[in-house]
């Protein structure tokens, strides 16, 4: 979220240069288009700073488009445009869509409190009782009562928080609200969103987000506020030296109060579980269309598991589903190609725009072409390289099929018959585990789809690898791991990671650039043996049985570890091979887990403990992962 924010900031920039450039795009918006602030009032009287983008076309009415975000609304000013023309919403503006974007409750120019994924309230009585879908609510009825020339259909969408506001929107109620698209949307961020995956902290994002997100903002602002100052270069040396969770909230100072109720609220309780709005989507009227990456490294979890939350409550509702080979955000980007190293054989970004989310929203608020083209689940299967459009998700024709750690660093579909085997390391909170192998210090997006390489050569790391495919194999759906593990300790993380090994030989064909827009990989990478990231997830031990009441372990017990990792869809083609790798830390992207059972985020530096790590593979204690293999 934090880099859609520098993205946005970027694009004001560009739209400075390019208005004083004489950009036609610019040129054209400003002619066709008439923008609008106002203040639209809430039902407890608190007043919503909204940029309106009007059509100056009177031949037809125009449906409404609605972004609502805490990122900003800017540039403020009605002689100051946003520079959609630059985006793929050029293609909204070209149709005539008014286009409308929204401050929300507490954030930069609008009145009230801003609440972090501020809980839904079912059971709203008085004026009083407000959520961000009664917020959404009162303004679509402001709107389609007050634009001038709107033909009564709203839709709403947004990437990331913005998805969030966007599911909220779902359950506002109102009539006109006709379409809703959740993008990459924060759905549980105790479980699988941002900043906690299975309980373990995702200290780098909620860390680098909250130090400049989180400050107080006491009165209307069009002035953003300022991010903080490593003074490094190299986010491993900078997390690493800081130390311990306790350290950071130091750091953190005593006025961001999100990240106050965060480490407040260790385990799973009430307060995280009234932030999770899957819970609620079981009468949801709009279209759906649930939109996110595959490799997301922020909110992958979102988008699958909003779709599969309104599926199981809600099984007659109009949801759809698209993932793509994405990172955040990037299907809303002019270059879908490729992520790092690895490619993906067309303009994926482009496809998505031109085959899904424009007709989407043109039918449901135009009523312009047919919607019947759309398919349930619309998903690109990276290793063939292919859109597949589904009847549902998971497919009807996948099984699970378990493939067991194995002695000797081997990986097979057959159950292991020997004794008394496992895979021993050391796991040391001096010396963890990087996710990825370059200096850096801003998150990368490129770690998901990372050669892997550089972590199997570590003593820290288990590996365990297939022979060469003699055929295909794809896999469609959720992945399972089911550990059998012990430690010296009374704490552990387990990481697990699915990754295609590619052919010793195997190089990208050169092609030619389709577009302006396409960048290509450089070609001096040595793509043959590359390790390829498919999935990758952790497990905070003391979790394995209940979120709500961890348990510490028996030191050297063999103990299982069993934990659903993100859904993939992913062919391993003959010739290459599968290969699992185990470990304990994935820093600094996680936090540290000291190895005893503690308190983590208010522990000490001198808590952290080397442990022993076992990983059995052994016919009394069989370790696996089961795989949606498509028959």
């Amino acid at each position: 979220m934090r880099k859609l924010l520098w993205l946005f900031i970027t694009g004001l920039i560009l739209h400075t240069s390019c208005a004083k450039a004489g950009n036609p795009d610019s040129l054209w918006m400003r002619e066709n288009y008439t923008k609008k602030e106002v203040y639209i009032p809430m039902r407890d009287g608190v007043k919503l700073f909204t940029s309106v983008y009007l059509p100056k076309d009177r031949s037809e009415k125009h449906p409404i488009l609605m972004t609502r975000t805490p990122y900003s609304c800017a540039p403020y000013g009605e002689n100051e445009f946003r520079p959609y023309y630059r985006t793929y919403i050029n293609r909204y503006l070209r149709e005539g869509y008014i286009i409308v974007i929204q401050d929300v409750r507490g954030r930069w120019m609008s009145e009230g409190t801003f609440v972090d994924v501020r809980p839904y309230n079912p059971n709203k009585k008085g004026k009083q009782d407000i959520d961000e879908a009664s917020d959404t609510y009162d303004t679509i009825d402001w709107m389609v009562k007050n634009l001038e020339n709107n033909n009564g259909r709203v839709g709403v969408f947004g990437v990331s928080y913005p998805g969030f506001y966007s599911t909220m929107a779902a359950l506002s109620g109102h009539p006109a609200l006709k379409a809703v698209s959740p993008q990459a949307p924060v759905t549980d961020w105790f479980i699988g969103d941002d900043f906690h995956h299975n309980g373990a902290f995702f200290l780098t994002d909620a860390f680098a987000f909250y130090t400049s997100f989180g400050k107080p903002r006491p009165k209307p602002t069009t002035i953003g506020p300022s991010a903080f100052n490593f003074n490094s270069a190299d986010n491993y040396d900078f997390f690493l030296r800081t130390g311990a969770i306790k350290n950071f909230t130091k750091l953190m100072g005593d006025s961001i109060a999100f990240w106050k109720d965060l480490v407040s609220h260790p385990n799973l309780d009430n307060w995280w579980k009234a932030r999770s709005v899957r819970q609620y989507l079981s009468n949801v009227q709009p279209a759906m269309l649930e939109v996110g990456g595959v490799f997301d490294a922020e909110d992958c979890f979102g988008a699958w598991n909003t779709y599969k939350a309104i599926e199981q409550s809600g099984p007659k509702a109009n949801n759809r589903l698209v993932m793509g080979p994405w990172y955040h955000g990037q299907w809303a980007s002019h270059d879908g190609t490729h992520l790092g190293n690895v490619q993906f054989g067309s303009n994926t970004a482009e496809w998505y725009q031109e085959h899904v989310e424009y007709p989407f929203f043109d039918f449901y608020l135009k009523g312009k072409g047919s919607a019947e083209g759309i398919a349930e689940a619309t998903i690109f299967f990276t290793g063939e390289n292919q859109w597949k459009q589904l009847p549902q998700w998971p497919p009807a024709n996948t099984q699970q099929q378990p493939i067991y750690l194995q002695a000797d660093g081997k990986l097979d579909f057959t159950r292991p018959l020997n004794n008394n085997s496992f895979t021993e390391y050391v796991s040391d909170p001096a010396k963890p585990v990087p996710y990825t192998e370059d200096v850096h210090l801003e998150r990368t997006i490129n770690y998901m789809t990372d050669d892997q390489r550089f972590a199997a050569r570590r003593p820290d790391v288990a590996v365990f690898e297939t022979q060469p495919l003699t055929e295909d194999i794809t896999l469609a759906g959720p992945l399972l791991a089911k550990l059998v593990v012990s430690t010296s300790g009374t704490d552990a993380d387990f990481v697990v990671k699915l990754i295609d090994v590619f052919p010793n030989d195997f190089r990208y064909e050169t092609q030619d650039a389709p577009s302006e827009h396409r960048r290509v990989p450089s070609s001096t990478y040595p793509m043959g043996g590359y390790q390829m990231l498919v999935r990758g997830e952790i497990m905070r031990g003391k979790f394995r049985n209940s979120f709500e009441k961890p348990e510490a372990f028996t030191p050297d017990m063999p103990t299982n570890v069993s934990f659903s990792l993100p859904d993939v869809a992913h062919t391993f083609k003959k010739g290459h091979k599968i290969m699992v790798q185990v470990q304990s830390s994935w820093f600094p992207l996680v936090d540290r887990n000291p190895q005893v059972f503690t308190d983590i985020y208010h522990c000490d530096d001198k808590d952290f403990r080397k442990a022993g790590i076992r990983i059995y593979h052994d016919a009394q204690h069989p370790s696996l992962i089961e795989l949606p293999v498509i028959k």
